[in-house]
């Protein structure tokens, strides 16, 4: 058990366990064939991941509403101000002194584990984002559950995969399988939690991959439904129909819910650039980020925790309680002030989930983007209907809306359509809900081509795709095709210590460095094979004089996808690698590439 720390366990004890272990997988290997396996451990996953998002559930909800059972619905609560810093204050303290490690950003890291680190996750990630982000979103962090319980269901697969030694292939499966079962467990959304595996974290879906898919998402939902219920995540009752001459609002509706997403995102992104850029100790940090949240949780208590029950609120069509615990209650009657209010919270419901990231809080993006979504098709119909005396449906519109702006912030809409519909039951409204998700999609994707998940990864080129060229030379490192067996030279070298060098090597290129270590150039056997046979030359021509400067360099740790470009470009067959101050590190060659491309191929479409 190499990756699973049993160290507080006798020694005893462990080399029991050891020899069971060893034992077992011999006894697998024998009588269960991979995808029996892979199943089985589907299915435990599913149960685990299904009883961790239960778990967050509770404890999200036991510490919000101690805290704000006291809270006054008709006015101000000066609480706001202290509940939301404290969280962030306990939540970085607790990753910072305990963790030691960064967690946040769950769904990136496990997009940077399935690409860069083979689906291998820390132990840890098994239960520190449980701990860490109910303790931020109880005590009012405007953020979500669902990328905290994404990174912990991917942690419960990689290390149960580690555990029994399986190879990373599978342990990518199993990634996508905890994924799918923690979005499936805290939605009791089956179809969106392998949707998000599929179009989030870019799973292709094989005849492998379907069924683990299905079963780890199916025991998730389960176990949901016999912890809590039958009940939906948010109650809406379709009472009115929808005509299809309201189609061309459906239409603007996609439009502006694109629009949204891209302000929703590259708010997200300034913001977070703000807090690692702007402000260096973690402290500071903390102090920024808890004033901007408690100052805009106070202003808009509905920023307060992931504020499903504004969702609630808007979607049955009840948006003067909007404005409850606020200091604006007395003037939540007025329609203007509705407009107002709700287009101020759009506005800061980005800039609150960034504050609580960035302060030191642990959360995702998920759950504010449903949010946003559906204050954005709440206002959109209630404006409509304002200014031009019409009667279009707020809460249809608004259960639209969290559709469109999923869709267009995680630039998946097969998700956003059927979680939309998973989460209230409103499958009547399945083509409103399709033609919101397209546009919306197809808006914000003319102005970002990456989700704000994978956007970072994709700027670093360490992104995994469906397109399989670039996610094979995404796997490929380039520390692994690197070849240093070529004999180095100097520069103030004779050609008589050349032909020496020469006769001693099996190579036909020999890098030329300083003193440092430095690359100055390279010598080609075909460029000096009229003069090394003269011997009257040997004392008076140096290596400085038929060296050549090479066709490029390729830094050691630069994607795999920008040197086949610089091998295209020069048409060169090797060429040298040095790392970041300029020293030789050895040579990278056009077939061993290949040769590494073609076995990484295989053994990823494996089927």
């Amino acid at each position: 058990m190499k990756h699973i720390k049993i160290k507080l366990l006798p020694p005893s004890t462990r080399k029991w366990l050891h020899d069971v272990m060893f034992r077992f997988m011999l006894w697998r290997e024998r009588h269960v064939s991979e995808k029996t396996f892979l199943i089985v451990l589907a299915l435990i996953v599913g149960i685990a991941c299904g009883g961790a998002a239960m778990l967050l559930k509770y404890l999200i909800h036991l510490i919000g509403s101690n805290l704000t059972a006291s809270a006054n619905m008709t006015e101000g609560n000066y609480i706001y101000l202290i509940y939301p810093v404290v969280g962030i204050l306990l939540a970085g303290c607790y990753v910072r002194y305990i963790v030691k490690d960064n967690i946040s950003h769950g769904v990136t890291r496990v997009l940077y584990s399935i690409s860069q680190n083979k689906s291998r996750l820390k132990p840890h990630n098994m239960y520190t984002s449980v701990l860490a982000s109910s303790i931020t979103i109880g005590f009012g962090g405007s953020v979500g559950a669902e990328g905290p319980i994404v990174y912990t269901g991917a942690a419960i697969g990689s290390n149960l995969g580690q555990m029994f030694r399986l190879s990373p292939r599978i342990l990518m499966i199993l990634v996508g399988c905890g994924a799918a079962a923690g979005i499936a467990g805290i939605f009791k959304a089956p179809i969106a939690g392998m949707l998000f595996t599929l179009e989030v974290l870019m799973l292709d879906l094989t005849t492998v991959s379907v069924m683990p898919l299905l079963i780890a998402s199916i025991t998730a939902a389960t176990i949901a439904y016999i912890f809590t219920g039958t009940e939906l995540e948010f109650f809406f009752i379709q009472s009115e129909p929808f005509p299809t001459s309201r189609i061309p609002f459906v239409i603007c509706l996609g439009l502006f819910c694109g629009i949204v997403s891209l302000y929703f995102t590259r708010s997200m992104n300034f913001m977070e650039g703000f807090f690692k850029n702007r402000l260096k100790t973690p402290w500071r940090k903390t102090a920024v980020g808890g004033v901007i949240l408690a100052g805009l949780v106070f202003l808009f208590p509905p920023l307060y925790g992931e504020g499903y029950g504004s969702i609630n609120d808007l979607l049955n069509g009840n948006p003067s309680s909007i404005v409850d615990g606020s200091i604006f209650y007395h003037d939540g009657g007025s329609a203007l002030f509705i407009i107002f209010f709700i287009g101020l919270i759009i506005l800061t419901k980005s800039v609150a989930t960034a504050a609580t990231n960035g302060g030191g809080g642990v959360g995702g993006t998920f759950a504010p983007s449903l949010y946003v979504g559906c204050m954005a098709g709440f206002l959109f119909a209630f404006i409509i209907n304002y200014c031009f005396a019409l009667d279009l449906s707020v809460k249809n519109f608004a259960l639209m809306g969290m559709a469109g702006l999923m869709s267009g912030v995680m630039h998946a809409p097969l998700m956003g359509i059927f979680l939309t519909a998973e989460l209230t039951g409103g499958y009547e409204l399945f083509l409103p809900l399709l033609i919101v998700s397209t546009i919306s999609y197809g808006t914000i994707r003319i102005f970002e081509p990456y989700s704000i998940y994978t956007r970072r990864l994709a700027q670093k080129g360490e992104l995994l795709t469906h397109h399989k060229d670039k996610a094979v030379l995404t796997l490929l490192k380039i520390g692994s095709v690197i070849e240093t067996d070529f004999k180095t030279v100097t520069p103030d070298m004779d050609l008589r210590s050349m032909v020496k060098v020469i006769s001693e090597s099996n190579r036909n290129l020999f890098p030329v460095i300083d003193t440092e270590g430095k690359l100055l150039g390279v010598v080609l056997l075909d460029d000096i094979r009229n003069i090394m046979f003269r011997p009257d030359l040997y004392r008076r021509i140096h290596v400085s004089r038929f060296m050549a400067m090479p066709s490029a360099k390729i830094l050691v740790d630069e994607p795999m996808d920008q040197v086949m470009k610089k091998f295209d470009f020069t048409g060169a067959w090797n060429l040298p690698v040095i790392d970041s101050e300029g020293r030789y590190v050895g040579f990278v060659s056009k077939s061993k590439i290949f040769n590494s491309y073609r076995r990484v191929l295989r053994h990823y479409s494996e089927d």
